[in-house]
């Protein structure tokens, strides 16, 4: 029942942060400016699968309420599960070591795994809205899909991470302790 909880949760943060930035189009019906992409990394090391599954889930709701569900809602679903999985991927499934952020170091590769996983989601996405709506400038588009990844993780993702992690106690997964809904 205590996972559940957590997952329910995971949607509320995620529908809280939002929301609010939903009316801040970019390309009306498109993308907009989406800070709720800081979660991403957060829901990943801490929460693993089931917080990729709710970045992609909220996403696709959020198109739906907001108007902007389109064919490109496909890739557009298995880019928020990707990224994120590939940022639990690299810092939990296949790290030497528990993910920690108290270093320079450790620092900047998860910057650079931040970045790995923003151009894995505009590489999925962007080919598709570019075939299917050849009015939206691809290249925008793409810029704009990059900078919601990559900026609002790690100016404010990151920051919540270690707070998370440091000072509130909580602990980011590893290869023994995973959390299964």
């Amino acid at each position: 029942m205590k996972k559940w909880k957590t997952l329910l949760a995971l949607f509320l943060v995620y529908f809280i942060v939002a929301v609010p930035f939903r009316v801040m189009g970019v390309i009306p019906g498109f993308t907009d400016v989406r800070p709720v992409a800081l979660l991403g990394p957060i829901y990943a090391v801490f929460f693993g699968v089931p917080g990729c599954w709710v970045m992609a889930v909220g996403n696709l709701v959020m198109d739906a309420v907001g108007g902007s569900l389109r064919w490109s809602s496909i890739p557009g679903f298995a880019a928020n599960f990707l990224g994120p999985y590939l940022i639990y991927w690299l810092c939990v499934r296949r790290a030497k070591k528990p993910f920690s952020l108290r270093t320079g170091r450790e620092l900047l590769k998860h910057c650079w795994i931040i970045l790995l996983s923003a151009a894995l989601q505009t590489v999925l996405i962007t080919p598709a809205v570019a075939w299917i709506y050849p009015e939206v400038d691809a290249g925008f588009f793409a810029l704009i899909v990059m900078l919601n990844d990559t900026a609002f993780p790690i100016v404010f993702g990151i920051p919540i991470m270690i707070l998370l992690q440091e000072e509130l106690g909580f602990r980011p997964l590893t290869k023994e302790k995973e959390m299964i809904v």
